[in-house]
């Protein structure tokens, strides 16, 4: 951050900045305007198809006529997108619905290749004019509409030459021509802002940041996806983002045995929220560094303490002594004056009351010390007084929240004393509450009203666990299952989740029961001799209208068992009728089966129009069956059928493996409301494999994430995940909503595109610090 400069300084020289950008962006597109002319003019003297001559001689002709205007409106687009730099909190709207048109989208995919390929030169230069404009407001994220983004600076040139009526298949003709150009006048553009922010002093070095970078394999395929190819990759792009077990020694699969007693090799459990199952290829860039950690605890404990006292102190009980001081020991005193009622305790707590309670616990531990009997009670007493330590400097997390983390030490320090596996497993309750809580409260608002929730909430779990002293690991499990229930509804308060929320959690459940509807349907009619336009309409659009009807009105209400009655009735129907008794029976049953085909078809929201079309094709089949004299369907068959339909529910499967049909058009339509700030996430990522999909179903709520979407780096938070597993929602602090189905989110996890912001969990990183400071001085830890 620009501490040298004042926040009208710090807007100005922003502002100043994208305008130089729009500058060098005219310059370069004025440069541009010569050589399309020239690449027209080559084109128009090729050989060519007539159809293509024709399009090349169309554009040569409209782009001298047009050209200078498609200049002066990019340029204008450019400008008009200074105004919305900063980004919004934006509600949805119940009203003004909008739909995005082909053309819209069309046009962003263009834009979106042409960023990519930018990308693929000038990503530092991007990246780091990105940052540096960042720092100069780190309060607010970059706007997905700033111009600063390539593909905001492209989509201007694509919207405009379509304004000037030109196609998309027209810039084909030049689109090579204008990729080479502006690769690399773009970088130079982009290095030359960067230059300026340095010479006023804005982030004159930019650190490196441990954190995942997307697969460039998988960036690609982002691209192919957006030409029209499968966004996945091949099997052996595939094997070289894997990494087994075998590849690590001393990997994350086995617990090291070097550690002494008490460390024995067993299967260490990754961190919370990344299960990876055992034998199976792990993520490329899943770490080993978390069971590293502990590895190292071992064989500090092993290298510093008689094997004897190391043996007997991890496997007997605690001394009673300590034990006795440890449960008379007062608590930090949290409540101090100025505190208004109604407000969390720690709602104005500062840096200098944790250093406060971080010096009382100091003193706490080192009282406790004299007291242990063995040199093992001494390490662990001092190995959690340095890990708490740690956790206190954390300054990511509001001090309130440090704080009554510090209560914790006590409590916690008790139940490693006498449960020593808490060492040894990342997957203790214990661990997952603080690692879990950690993480919400990485960089939330304590002030605003979701902050003093979480801080409520917080503050009720410390509490809890410190009621009760003797209970071991199992209040610490208690009170995480809950603090998981309150995440669930904490993070979808805001009125404008809670509508996405709503409608994801509808078409979830009509379209995996419309899925379920179809399997049953093809499961029971393959052997049945029914005409191919009938089966097509009971799987395309019959076990939909039977997915919504259940969905509305429920599975056994009377107008969905007689929708469900008149898919077997038309199979019926629309087989041989060889008798004049099921002739008959035809005649009589047709109007009542042509007024339910229609009452399904308008429940579905079908036009009138493609009603008379389907209701035409079933009468012609009825009549030719009417007539045939081949063998009709066996009654028994039609009967299990029903039987089987009309109790759906019963066979109702989770476990679908198919895509949702589902995209911000269809919300829109369902839901009725502008979903603008909604990305359904459609296109990228890798292979989606069965350790990918473990993983995708079993990331904790509330954690955040690095997103890479669209050649973009988005900071999001997972705030919700579908009752059936299918859907998950992740919101970003700008307040758009990025929503991905499992087979996407897993295939997202495996490319790199969507990467956990903490590569270690809280209290790994505070028993890394604390190793780190005993392993530097080992006296200490007796001491």
């Amino acid at each position: 951050m620009v501490t040298s400069l004042s926040g009208q300084q710090s807007a100005a020289l922003a502002l100043h900045i994208r305008q130089q950008l729009i500058n060098d962006a005219a310059r370069v597109m004025s440069g541009l305007l010569a050589l399309v002319q020239e690449q027209l003019t080559t084109l128009l003297n090729e050989a060519a198809p007539m159809r293509e001559q024709q399009l090349r001689r169309d554009t040569w002709t409209l782009y001298k006529q047009q050209k200078n205007r498609w200049l002066e409106a990019t340029l204008g687009s450019w400008q008009k997108a200074l105004k919305p730099a900063a980004p919004r909190q934006v509600e949805f709207s119940l009203t003004g619905m909008q739909l995005v048109s082909t053309e819209v989208v069309d046009n962003r995919i263009l834009a979106s290749r042409i960023a990519l390929s930018v990308m693929e030169v000038a990503a530092s230069e991007v990246n780091d004019l990105r940052r540096r404009l960042k720092s100069l407001n780190e309060q607010q994220e970059l706007s997905a509409q700033d111009i600063v983004h390539p593909e905001v600076l492209a989509l201007g040139m694509v919207e405009q030459w379509v304004n000037c009526g030109f196609s998309l298949d027209a810039w084909q003709l030049i689109n090579e021509v204008v990729r080479q150009y502006i690769n690399v006048q773009w970088r130079q553009m982009y290095a030359r802002c960067n230059a300026e922010l340095v010479a006023q002093g804005v982030l004159p070095v930019i650190e490196f940041e441990a954190r995942t970078k997307p697969n460039p394999v998988a960036v690609g395929q982002l691209a192919a996806a957006a030409d029209g190819a499968p966004a996945y990759l091949s099997d052996d792009n595939v094997q070289q983002n894997k990494l087994s077990n075998d590849a690590v020694p001393n990997g994350p699969g086995w617990r090291s045995q070097d550690g002494g007693a008490g460390w024995s090799a067993v299967p260490a459990a990754p961190s919370p929220g990344w299960p990876v199952p055992a034998g199976a290829a792990m993520p490329a860039w899943f770490d080993a560094r978390e069971t590293g950690v502990l590895d190292r605890v071992g064989r500090l404990m092993a290298g510093v303490l008689p094997a004897q006292n190391y043996v007997s102190g991890f496997h007997h009980a605690p001394s009673p002594r300590l034990m006795a001081a440890l449960a008379q020991k007062p608590l930090p005193d949290l409540v101090w004056a100025g505190t208004s009622a109604g407000m969390p305790v720690l709602a104005g707590a500062s840096v200098e009351r944790v250093a406060q309670v971080a010096g009382e616990l100091q003193q706490q531990s080192a009282e406790l010390k004299n007291l242990a009997q063995n040199d093992n009670e001494k390490a662990i007493i001092e190995l959690l007084a340095l890990m708490f330590q740690s956790i206190l400097q954390e300054d990511r997390i509001p001090p309130g929240i440090r704080v009554w983390f510090a209560r914790l030490q006590m409590p916690v320090l008790s139940l490693a004393l006498a449960e020593p596996d808490f060492f040894n497993r990342l997957d203790h309750p214990a661990r997952q509450l603080i690692d879990h809580m950690g993480s919400c409260a990485l960089g939330f608002d304590a002030s605003g009203i979701s902050g003093q929730a979480l801080e409520t909430e917080i503050k009720r779990v410390v509490q809890v666990v410190e009621q009760y002293p003797d209970s071991g690991a199992r209040v610490y499990q208690r009170v995480y299952e809950e603090f998981k229930e309150f995440l669930k509804g904490y993070l979808t308060q805001k009125s404008s989740t809670q509508k996405v929320v709503g409608v994801a959690q509808q078409v979830e459940q009509k379209e995996t029961l419309a899925i379920q509807c179809t399997i049953e349907l093809r499961n029971e009619i393959k052997d049945m001799p029914v005409h191919d336009e009938v089966r097509d309409f009971l799987y395309k659009v019959w076990s939909e209208v039977i997915a919504v009807a259940s969905m509305r009105q429920g599975g056994q209400h009377a107008q969905t068992l007689l929708l469900k009655k008149t898919a077997t009735d038309l199979i019926w129907a629309a087989s041989a009728k060889p008798s004049r008794a099921d002739r008959t029976r035809v005649i009589a049953d047709l109007p009542e089966l042509l007024r339910s085909l229609r009452a399904g078809m308008t429940l579905l929201g079908l036009s009138l129009t493609l009603q008379d079309e389907h209701i035409k094709m079933i009468s012609d089949i009825l009549a030719d069956a009417f007539l045939s004299k081949t063998q009709a369907i066996d009654m028994a068959q039609i009967q299990a059928l029903a039987d089987r339909l009309a109790n759906l529910e019963d066979y109702f499967r989770t476990d679908v493996a198919e895509d949702l049909p589902l995209d911000v058009q269809r919300i829109e339509d369902l839901l009725g409301i502008d979903a603008s700030e909604l990305e359904v996430v459609t296109l990228g990522g890798s292979e989606a494999n069965p350790v990918m999909m473990a993983w995708a179903q079993n990331l904790n709520l509330g954690s955040w994430f690095t997103l890479n979407y669209l050649a973009q780096a988005v900071q999001v938070q997972y705030v919700w995940r579908s009752p059936l597993g299918h859907l998950h929602l992740f919101a970003s602090v700008v307040g758009r909503s990025y929503l991905i189905q499992s087979l996407r989110l897993a295939a997202y996890l495996a490319a790199g595109l969507l990467a956990p912001q903490e590569e270690l969990s809280l209290t790994v990183r505070a028993t890394r610090d604390a190793v780190a400071r005993l392993e530097a001085n080992p006296e200490r830890l007796l001491g």
